[in-house]
């Protein structure tokens, strides 16, 4: 079937030519087109035309997008949006001037999240999880990557794994599931280190793999959490069972994070809020991609991640919320691209990438989306706008029209912005 999108006031391509990725002075070259349509066939784009050209085509349906911008659809690439439970009390802590840290000692954090998950049963955890999916849906997010991380047991993690593969299955984007056992060590494992990576590494990672629950595993390398040489063990291992790797780290601490996930070539690093200076250059080099988390610093009152220099320094950027019930419990991505001008310094046009293209390739996605190319799936994000700016001036609102995956309409706003 072909679809005809016609007639939008601008269509931010992306184009890539080919590379799939947007990295230093090529992220403000967003490929802006006017007076073109988009020919799709089935779910895939099958040419970007001027609409001088349109009428000799064949067309099946014709969707018009007069007076609407265009951009790809967005990829929404580091979310713990698999939870249950509320961590208000530790908001109003932390406005009492208790830092993340202490209160994750204290026994809240990533453990109270943890308890809630275990508490909850299968059914409870799909009933949560939907309309937070449905809410990114509404904004314009045609990729959702998913961790899991609040089970910290064999049961409850492959629980909280099969609630994300639930709607793999019947989401209508595509969600992408991230194996994060290594998100803390659980209170029952507190004087036992050893025994609970055992169980990552001997008994989970080879389990989710060959029931295909994950094709990437992330873990948490931090002081709080797992040292760089336990993240080397568990990456280690992963990668011969043939797993994407993640990894947060640099987020409060300095703790050779960056240096394990170079060593094994992982696809993302996230957070960075405190990576050194010296050690820019070396992820600026890698085809590493630096997932930059704004939302966490605003949330925190952190330090931001310095995106001018990962930028200058030829670093491939991306950008996402973090959701997650304790460090930033912000599930609107228009916020932090609207943050990461305002704190990052980043441009207008280096943030449209960031979310579409370089999200994409952090998730191993960017052959098929994240950019409007011929051949690539019919995945939009339709604004009801004439000019793209506009996406980022109209702060904490959202101006997605449409939600577009593989040429269908998964979204459509009906009421006026």
């Amino acid at each position: 079937m072909r679809k005809l999108f016609k007639n939008p006031s601008q269509i931010i391509t992306v184009n890539t030519s080919g590379k799939n990725v947007k990295r230093g002075k090529s992220l403000t070259d967003i490929g802006l087109l006017t007076g073109h349509s988009i020919l799709v066939e089935d779910d895939l784009i099958l040419d970007i035309l001027p609409n001088s050209s349109v009428s000799k085509l064949k067309i099946d349906q014709t969707i018009d997008l007069k007076n609407l911008v265009v951009l790809p659809g967005l990829v929404e690439c580091h979310t713990h949006a698999a939870f249950a439970g509320s961590r208000a009390n530790e908001f109003l802590m932390r406005l009492k001037g208790a830092s993340y840290e202490e209160i994750a000692k204290a026994g809240g954090g990533i453990t109270a999240t943890m308890k809630a998950v275990r508490n909850s049963s299968f059914d409870e955890l799909v009933k949560l999880l939907k309309p937070r999916i449905d809410n990114f849906i509404s904004q314009g997010i045609t990729t959702l990557e998913i961790k899991s991380g609040y089970g910290l047991s064999f049961y409850d993690e492959i629980k909280l794994l099969q609630v994300i593969n639930h709607f793999k299955k019947n989401s209508q984007i595509e969600i992408v599931p991230t194996f994060l056992g290594a998100h803390t060590y659980p209170p029952e494992y507190k004087n036992d280190h050893k025994l609970y990576l055992e169980l990552i590494i001997d008994e989970l990672l080879p389990y989710v793999i060959k029931n295909k629950l994950a094709e990437a595993v992330d873990a948490f390398c931090e002081k709080t959490a797992f040292s760089a040489d336990e993240v080397d063990k568990i990456f280690t291992k992963a990668k011969k069972l043939g797993y994407k790797l993640r990894l947060h780290t640099e987020q409060f601490n300095r703790v050779g994070g960056l240096r394990t996930a170079l060593k094994h070539k992982a696809d993302s690093v996230d957070h960075l809020e405190v990576i050194s200076e010296e050690e820019i250059p070396a992820i600026a080099k890698s085809e590493t991609v630096a997932v930059l988390l704004p939302g966490v610093s605003f949330f925190l009152d952190h330090d931001y991640a310095p995106a001018r220099k990962l930028i200058e320094n030829n670093a491939i950027v991306a950008l996402s919320t973090d959701f997650n019930p304790g460090s930033s419990n912000i599930p609107n991505l228009h916020l932090i691209m609207q943050l990461a001008t305002l704190k990052m310094k980043m441009t207008i046009e280096e943030i449209i990438p960031a979310v579409t293209i370089n999200a994409a390739k952090a998730l191993g996605l960017n052959g098929k989306t994240g950019s409007i190319e011929i051949g690539k799936q019919a995945d939009f994000a339709v604004y009801d706008t004439t000019d793209y700016a506009e996406i980022i001036y109209n702060i904490g609102n959202s101006l997605n029209k449409y939600t577009i995956k593989k040429g269908e309409i998964v979204f459509q706003r009906t009421e006026s912005l």
